[in-house]
């Protein structure tokens, strides 16, 4: 009885306390990722060599100059390292032990993990978009330092396949770091064993179906051209199963059942 009184008496200390939404999630994890000296100096380092490409591209005579070589260029710096960011998205909650207070503040480990999937596809998106500003500016100066004319043209379809190719990419340094978590194991491993599988199928003839419908460099490669048939679709949506979806689904499960320390 005096314990029922007690429970009534008892005053209000605060309201319940509402889990922050989707779209605040990912606006933390794409803070997270130039907010760390490692992602911002990445950045920084991706900005220049888009630069670098274009000055290449313009001063070299041999190199083709419309808009669409110069778009296609500039994607080249951004699909190599803005994976590395990925990675860094997700394993940086562990190298500087900030996985306790994340996944405290958000209980439901899933909803951090699609945040952070989400906040790399944008960036990935952001990335293409920067390197469209850098070909526009290419294109814009090729009469400029070259004997070549400005050439605008470029198809959707190409504009399509080359954000699928860089969210892809994105998503795949993702996958690594959530298998892995660790950093530099997640970089190295993110670059060494796609290499290696590429060498060893390239070097067995009888492999050659595996690097047509397993190989990611491979498959993506024609994305970078206009028009890909139904075949070339489903043989890049195999390698997209083998490096992103299938350590991203393991990955996600050993983070939803370890224990955070």
């Amino acid at each position: 009885m005096s314990t029922a009184t007690l429970d009534a008496d008892r005053p209000v200390t605060g309201a319940a306390r509402i889990a922050p939404s989707l779209a605040t999630l990912v606006r933390v994890e794409l803070r997270k990722s130039h907010d760390t000296r490692a992602g911002r100096w990445l950045l920084i380092v991706i900005g220049l060599a888009v630069l670098a490409v274009v000055a290449i591209s313009l001063f070299v005579e041999d190199v083709p100059k419309t808009f669409s070589d110069h778009f296609g260029f500039t994607q080249l710096p951004i699909s190599i390292l803005l994976p590395v960011l990925g990675i860094l998205l997700v394993t940086s909650e562990w190298s500087q032990r900030t996985a306790m207070t994340t996944f405290t503040l958000v209980p439901r480990r899933s909803r951090v993990l699609v945040a952070k999937v989400l906040a790399a596809a944008l960036l990935a998106v952001l990335g293409v978009v920067v390197a469209a500003l850098a070909s526009v500016v290419a294109t814009v100066l090729t009469p400029v330092f070259s004997d070549a004319e400005q050439d605008w043209g470029i198809t959707g379809a190409l504009v399509g396949q080359v954000l699928v190719v860089q969210v892809v990419t994105v998503l795949a340094g993702v996958a690594f770091g959530m298998l892995l978590l660790s950093s530099p194991l997640a970089i190295v491993l993110y670059f060494v064993l796609p290499t290696v599988f590429t060498i060893l199928v390239s070097l067995v003839a009888a492999l050659d179906w595996v690097q047509d419908w397993l190989d990611l460099s491979t498959t993506s490669m024609p994305l970078f051209q206009d028009g890909l048939d139904a075949q070339g679709w489903l043989q890049f949506g195999t390698s997209v199963g083998l490096w992103v979806l299938l350590p991203m689904a393991i990955g996600w499960l050993r983070i939803q059942r370890s224990e955070i320390a």
